[in-house]
């Protein structure tokens, strides 16, 4: 991952007040590929070598569905393609009590094995195509 998306995804100090004390930053502005296409990201969030995401979120209109995670109807509405870029990239990062994996991360992993360490789960362009369908769900 590039460094600059490390910072993004890690803690920012906060520009007023005491340096030390980092407050956490809640979105990726800068895609990491080209224009998402939001039928593929649909398919890599249902698709079992994709995201899989359906084990865990459940959608509407769509069949297979799991309530680990919370319901993602609207979600569209609720956050900005940034915020949904963190969440997809690296969850865990940002709110390390989640149970969702981080996608988009490389470094800092527990439990990677081998033939997996050092690559991400989801591409950039992946990445960019779930966001560009989960901003669809109004």
């Amino acid at each position: 991952m590039a460094s600059s998306h490390k910072a993004l995804i890690g803690l920012a100090l906060l520009a007023a007040g005491c340096a030390s004390r980092p407050a956490l930053v809640d979105g990726i502005e800068k895609p990491f590929a080209a224009a998402g296409d939001a039928a593929r990201g649909r398919e890599v969030f249902v698709s079992r070598e994709g995201g899989h995401c359906v084990l865990c979120h459940a959608v509407p209109g769509v069949a297979v569905a799991g309530d680990i995670g919370p319901p993602l109807g609207g979600i569209g509405s609720r956050y900005t393609p940034a915020q949904l870029r963190l969440r997809v990239a690296d969850m865990p990062g940002w709110r390390p009590s989640v149970a969702m994996p981080s996608f988009h991360r490389t470094e800092g992993l527990n439990r990677v094995a081998a033939e997996f360490r050092g690559k991400t789960a989801l591409s950039g362009q992946q990445v960019e195509d779930v966001v560009a369908w989960l901003t669809t769900l109004k």
